[in-house]
């Protein structure tokens, strides 16, 4: 898969090794011409962004040549194109495991002459083992010499050589047994997490020359008709132009109301048609839906690792070279110790280098940080997946783990803690200009506006504007609009444009939404335009504050007393009303500017319409009701697909679940991993304690990783 900005995704089958994922990424970096490679385990995609578009082959050339170096088994599939959910652990190798485990309980259970004792476990381990010694000697010749496969095969052969056959067959097969346990938990949370996200379309009906063709919907074009049949997943943004239907749109926002749909509404990608047979023409490509949008906001949000996964990463970058010097220490130590005189009846027995070489072994296999490296990315993606499940998307684990520090909410009113849905409720003549005149004035200047007061205006006068008899359209942001409308000068806006244009007024202040109407510089009169408090909006507010968030301010450029009227009733700490849009960016700046510390976080929540600038400068930008909003998608962190502000509560409860499971892992696998190391240094630890530190710790921090699935 192919897009414009120089990206193309991979899937990365037979991918299995976690650590591997992170050194391909590195070395992927570094290639020259590469600007970003991204390799997203939880889903086994790689993507990889350029710049020079003419050398784009070459270049994806010597990234799989990479890829191939470091794990030949990896099979690499353009995304899109055959890729399939494979399973790691194959009929055949679990059959050679079954086999070699009867020759092994065979070996347990019957005496046998020594001889034939070690030919059993030697054919037994041969079946169990050999891929992992081949594996071993492989990345040995790729000077990767202190992986887990390299340490078993060593420590078993070790075992072996010290008439250790049952103890050497045992650990192998109890690591196979559980690296088989570790990839059916791996994969089924893959699973999970794919199942969140198959909203992409399979198919779609084209309609030409009167037939209906069933093709890919990226080969569907701007204006193709497309037919979709009750059942069947809409799979490009359109607009219906027959049939009317109930289309479920659970998959895009959570929620599971069907939502009545007739012609001339647009209807997007991703939702599932429940009843009608529609006739759909199509405004955006495949790549430009909402469906794909979604996809790679999900899909690329691995590309933005939370402050955790640098940490481990960084944690790993110092662990393994300190536990490789603790191992040799415990291989050499003990030994010389033992051949100091004064020191020699300290020990029990006689300390040989075979012995403490295999004790050093057995520490290192406890050492291996997979529990660690697997688990905590699992987690946050599988945060991510659970978020886009209740119609939240989150654009990175950066983000998600930031909602946890969350300290301001900085709220837009408009269209966020209200409806955003004006109507018109009165309108006061002045001057002697009749009501409808200057109803009919206002709603032909304001007809090029896309603002919901603007069109609350053109809904009341209900006849469309004539554009012939409209011209010099101007508008001036946060305060109005000017035009010349039947060779009429006419001015609509707030006070302050009023006031700016000089015009004389004898009515400032009153108790509502209000836009003045102006004829040919003379006062006609205002328009007076309601709107509705959301239903959830003070309980959202109420909650958040009980979650922990210490500060809610409002923002608006409506007047002092529909801000204050509205800011009362759904709770805010603080409001700030009569704002330009500019003035909405200086008031987060100046709170960036005086917040307690780095991790005392600023959010603000706007519908998207106009906030994008406001949206970046905060540190984390939250668009809500953003469905079928490209500008709010681009701009926000978070993107909110309902108009409910109840949602960002979800958002902080699943990000707070996230980051418990993280830490839970990480508590847990360095705790027993700190408690075998320990056995290991002082020669206590066994094979078998080795393998369930490394391989059972590992399982079991991915079984924890995905319960955040199930909330």
């Amino acid at each position: 898969m192919d897009d414009q900005n120089g990206s193309k995704k991979f899937m990365l089958n037979n991918l299995s090794c976690s650590d591997c994922a992170l050194k391909i990424e590195k070395k992927l970096s570094k290639i020259e011409g590469i600007s970003q490679a991204t390799i997203n385990f939880s889903t086994k995609t790689l993507v990889l962004k350029y710049e020079d578009h003419d050398h784009a082959d070459q270049l994806i050339q010597k990234a799989k040549d990479v890829v191939k170096s470091e794990q030949p088994d990896i099979e690499i599939i353009e995304k899109g194109r055959g890729e399939n959910n494979e399973s790691i652990i194959s009929r055949k190798e679990i059959g050679l495991l079954a086999v070699g485990a009867v020759l092994f309980a065979v070996g347990l259970i019957i005496k046998l002459p020594p001889w034939e004792e070690f030919s059993l476990f030697l054919v037994s381990y041969v079946i169990i083992a050999s891929d992992i010694v081949w594996k071993a000697i492989r990345n040995v010749f790729r000077g990767k010499v202190f992986d887990e496969y390299f340490l078993l095969t060593i420590a078993t052969i070790g075992a072996f050589a010290i008439s250790k056959y049952p103890e050497a067959v045992a650990v192998i097969l109890f690591f196979k047994v559980g690296e088989l346990f570790q990839d059916i938990a791996l994969n089924r949370s893959r699973r999970s997490i794919q199942s969140l996200m198959e909203i992409r379309p399979d198919y779609a009906n084209l309609k030409t020359d009167g037939e209906i063709k069933r093709v890919n919907p990226d080969d569907v074009v701007i204006g193709d008709k497309i037919l979709v049949k009750p059942g069947e997943k809409v799979p490009l943004d359109g607009v219906i132009l027959d049939g009317s239907s109930l289309v479920d749109t659970s998959a895009l926002t959570g929620e599971s109301m069907p939502r009545k749909l007739k012609p001339g509404e647009n209807i997007l990608s991703g939702m599932i048609n429940k009843t009608g047979l529609l006739t759909v023409q199509v405004t955006k490509p495949f790549s430009e839906s909402t469906v794909s949008k979604i996809l790679d906001l999900v899909e690329n949000a691995a590309s933005k690792k939370a402050p955790t996964e640098k940490f481990i990463t960084k944690f790993a970058k110092y662990y393994t070279p300190a536990v490789v010097f603790g191992a040799f220490l415990i291989a050499v130590v003990p030994v010389l110790l033992y051949h100091i005189p004064a020191l020699t009846s300290m020990f029990g027995h006689e300390e040989t280098f075979s012995e403490w070489i295999y004790k050093a072994l057995i520490f290192l296999v406890i050492s291996c940080p997979c529990a660690l490296v697997i688990s905590i990315p699992l987690g946050f993606f599988g945060g991510i997946g659970a978020a886009s499940k209740h119609g939240i998307l989150v654009k990175g684990s950066n983000y998600l783990e930031a909602l946890n520090n969350v300290h301001t909410i900085v709220w837009d009113k408009t269209g966020t803690l209200t409806k955003g849905v004006f109507k018109v409720t009165d309108i006061i003549s002045k001057n002697n200009v009749p009501e409808k005149e200057i109803l009919k004035l206002a709603a032909w200047a304001e007809s090029q506006s896309s603002h919901p007061i603007a069109q609350s205006i053109q809904e009341a006068f209900d006849e469309k504007a004539d554009a012939d008899k409209i011209s010099s359209y101007e508008e001036f942001s946060g305060y109005g609009i000017k035009a010349q409308v039947e060779n009429q000068l006419v001015q609509v806006g707030n006070d302050k444009f009023l006031h700016r244009e000089k015009i004389e007024h004898d009515t400032c202040y009153v108790k509502g939404t209000v836009v003045h109407v102006v004829i040919n510089h003379k006062y006609a009169g205002y328009i007076v335009i309601s709107d509705e408090i959301k239903e959830d909006a003070g309980t959202a507010i109420r909650k958040l504050r009980e979650m922990g968030v210490k500060k809610q301010i409002m923002l608006t450029g409506d007047s002092e007393d529909v801000a204050k009227a509205v800011a009362q009733k759904v709770g805010v700490d603080e409001y700030f009303a009569e704002l330009l849009p500019q003035q909405k960016v200086e008031k987060i700046e100046e709170l960036m500017k005086t917040k307690e510390n780095e991790k005392a976080l600023i959010t603000f929540v706007g519908d998207g319409i106009n906030d994008a600038p406001v949206l970046m400068r905060s540190d984390i930008g939250v668009a809500m009701g953003a469905l079928g909003s490209d500008a709010a998608i681009e701009a926000a962190d978070v993107v909110l697909m309902t108009d409910e502000p109840s949602r960002l509560c979800r958002a902080l409860e699943i990000a707070k679940r996230t980051r418990t499971i993280v830490w839970q892992n990480i508590g847990f696998a360095l705790g027993v991993k700190g408690i075998f190391l320990t056995m290991g240094a002082v020669g206590l630890a066994t094979m078998w304690e080795a393998v369930f530190a490394d391989v059972g710790v590992a399982l079991l921090a991915i079984l924890n990783a995905t319960r955040v699935l199930r909330k």
